[in-house]
């Protein structure tokens, strides 16, 4: 059950993390090679610039409000998507193989699905973060 308690857990978690983030797997067993699962996220959270060459990226924000921004090859943006449910912006799309990061506004848990396991797919961290 994805409820109130569990999203509690993640923020408390999240909290105590160096990294000021926490995941929970929603794979149905070790097999299944895709990368589907929530991700509760504080501000100052560091998300490397990054993309996934052979898939795309979904993103549903459950709850608070980040920013999804896209960069080109050189490393400038060009796009920054706004999420918010309070204003009916509840997710967004990363195409292939673009570079992509997000800056957390306030706590907030995403769905993130894609093909493939990061690190197993051919994604790739921008070689100056």
């Amino acid at each position: 059950m994805i409820d109130q308690n569990l999203l509690q857990k993640l923020f408390e978690q999240a909290k105590a993390s160096d990294r000021k983030r926490q995941n929970y797997d929603l794979r149905t067993n070790a097999q299944d090679g895709s990368q589907r699962m929530l991700n509760a996220l504080l501000p100052g959270t560091e998300v490397p610039v990054h993309r996934h060459p052979n898939s795309n990226e979904n993103v549903i924000l459950l709850v608070g409000r980040l920013d999804e921004v896209l960069f080109d090859e050189d490393g400038n943006e060009t796009e920054r998507i706004h999420l918010d449910p309070s204003i009916g912006n509840y997710g967004c799309v990363v195409p292939a193989n673009v570079w992509h990061t997000i800056e957390v506004i306030e706590p907030s848990v995403i769905y993130e699905a894609k093909d493939g396991k990061f690190g197993e797919d051919g994604s790739e961290n921008w070689p100056n973060h």
